[in-house]
């Protein structure tokens, strides 16, 4: 995407190198290997890539908020409004960053005060930048949150953080981005830990506020799938360098690189389900082109032998409000379902829905108020502790954050080996360290792995580790709850495969919890659809997404990426 008439063009970027300074004895690490490209005036820039592709250090780099280990040579150059960003005075910097670059970062909660009402946080930008009033900034605040979507706006700026969800704390954000009117927004990642149709809500704010304002937007994810409802041009980065770039239509419909085919192929597709999604090594070693996609049929039968079934499940939480008093929360509401053998059922919905209490309420990890959990016909819920022990290795939860869900002061050995201990499995440590080995094989982990702790690896080998430690019970059923959502497209495959490929070796079952339905219909047999504790709908996956019965139904579905369909394989 060059662009010859330099009028048109916000930003140019020139040879950006970015290195960072590890210790005296090492090498620097390059991150970001030279790469050029342009951002025009009132358009939006998608900058796509994995993990560790360099894509945030590049934003970051306009900015000028690299850490104090940053090296970038004098050559580098970021040139913005005729000046070079690199290199102009570091209040001259701070005059235009807020004020005519602005950034809207991934995760909210990190970015708000907590300690300070989002009004207020919004006029202190006004303040600075604009030399406004304490009243024209409260007013202005309250405009600016009318026009993100916030409801009741005039109460709105008096809440804290905390006290919004998850999609009205960015829209908070993204109402401090645009406070100035910018003339370029950097959107780094600001729908990834959202639902789909808060996603899609944010996506839509974004490009409505781009045509509004006529601003530039630096758009940057790691999933093409969103790519298509917002972006007009496409960077694509792997590994500090620019593999490829053009506009949205080239990069969908004729991609050049093996990288960008890898990556729109590695995200699973509504309209098609093979039995292995193709990954990143599929395009990168062969001939760029995925083999052995047969599709895997999907769906239950009346006759299915069943495993797990749940009955009638309740379950309240109980706020204190004021000095004596509570609050009933109903979370799950009457909630029945039945799980076969080798099967997979899909829980979605969105935030909120009661789908994880669900699981953790299976796990008698939440205390449930009523209803039976039937495991192979025993009630779980009216077992004493003792009596309970037995069955926990029959079932396992993979949660969603594997850098939560290790212990950091233990190696991966360690945390294999301790639950076969607990639960008497291996009639040695000699056994159980040898199973800890098999397993590790068995998820794609060298034997060297054992002795590492969970920080050495990345957040798809982490999760690995997690499958890993559920697998030493050697489970009947295993929750995964949200247990992809925070991957890579390309890391996402990899672990989707191995699931299936343990539930068809050892005719494991599932409840996969997500919110992202091009995952659920790829993994699920059958697909049950919560909305404020309360079943909406259930039905095999392909019937469920070809005649969606509800409305709550069909609006999920609708608000699945358009670019997901427009993807070439």
């Amino acid at each position: 995407m060059t662009m010859t008439d330099d009028n048109n063009l916000i930003l140019q970027v020139r040879n950006l190198d970015v290195r960072f300074r590890i210790d005296r004895k090492q090498e620097p690490f390059q991150a970001v290997k030279g790469i050029s490209f342009d951002i025009p005036r009132n358009t939006t820039v998608a900058l796509v890539g994995e993990s560790g592709s360099g894509k945030s250090v590049t934003a970051m780099s306009i900015l000028g908020l690299l850490p104090e280990n940053a090296i970038i040579p004098a050559s580098s150059e970021i040139i913005y409004g005729g000046r070079d960003l690199l290199k102009v005075e570091k209040q001259a910097l701070r005059d235009i960053r807020g004020k005519e670059i602005s950034v809207i970062f991934q995760e909210p909660m990190t970015s708000l005060n907590p300690v300070f009402p989002v009004g207020d946080q919004i006029a202190e930008v006004l303040k600075l930048h604009m030399g406004m009033s304490n009243a024209q900034a409260r007013d202005r605040a309250v405009a600016l949150l009318t026009e993100v979507g916030i409801p009741n706006p005039a109460l709105r700026v008096h809440s804290f953080p905390h006290e919004l969800s998850g999609g009205q704390q960015q829209r908070v954000m993204i109402a401090m981005a645009i406070a100035c009117e910018p003339k370029l927004l950097i959107a780094d990642e600001p729908t990834t830990a959202l639902d789909v149709t808060i996603q899609k809500q944010i996506l839509d704010l974004i490009a409505n506020l781009q045509a509004k304002h006529n601003m530039s937007v630096l758009f940057i994810t790691h999933d093409l799938g969103v790519v298509g409802d917002i972006a007009d041009h496409v960077i694509v980065m792997q590994n500090g360098v620019i593999q490829e770039q053009g506009s949205v239509k080239q990069i969908f419909h004729a991609p050049a690189h093996p990288y960008t085919k890898a990556l729109l192929a590695c995200r699973p597709r509504l309209d098609r389900r093979p039995k292995r999604l193709p990954v990143i090594d599929d395009f990168m070693k062969g001939d760029g082109r995925p083999h052995n996609l047969e599709e895997r049929p999907r769906g239950t039968k009346p006759d299915d032998a069943i495993i797990l079934e749940v009955k009638n499940l309740n379950k309240t939480f109980f706020l204190k409000e004021g000095f004596f008093g509570k609050r009933a929360v109903p979370a799950v509401k009457d909630v029945s379902f039945r799980l076969p053998k080798g099967k997979t059922l899909g829980l979605v919905g969105e935030s909120g829905s009661g789908k994880t209490t669900v699981g953790l309420t299976l796990m008698r990890l939440h205390d449930a108020t009523s209803g039976e959990v039937l495991f192979e016909g025993t009630n779980l819920l009216s077992l004493t502790d003792k009596e309970m022990m037995a069955y926990r290795r029959r079932i396992q939860i993979i949660f969603q954050n594997p850098y939560a869900s290790l212990n950091p002061r233990m190696t991966v050995g360690q945390i294999l080996v301790e639950p076969m201990k607990i639960h008497a499995i291996g009639k040695d440590e000699n056994e159980r360290v040898e199973m800890a080995f098999a397993l590790l094989k068995r998820v794609g982990l060298p034997e060297q792995s054992f002795y590492k702790y969970p920080h050495e690896f990345s957040g798809g080998q982490r999760q690995r580790i997690a499958i890993a430690r559920c697998l030493t019970m050697k489970p009947d059923v295993l929750i995964c709850d949200e247990s992809v959502s925070a991957l890579d497209v390309s890391v996402q495959a990899q672990v989707l495969n191995l699931l299936q490929d343990l539930q068809d070796e050892f005719g494991l079952s599932y409840i996969f919890i997500s919110h992202d339905l091009a995952v659920v219909k790829y993994i699920s047999d059958q697909v049950m659809v919560m909305n404020q504790g309360e079943i909406v709908e259930m039905a095999d996956s392909d019937e469920i997404y070809l005649n969606p019965k509800q409305e709550y139904t069909q609006k999920l579905l609708s608000s699945i990426p358009k670019g997901l369909e427009s993807a070439a394989a």
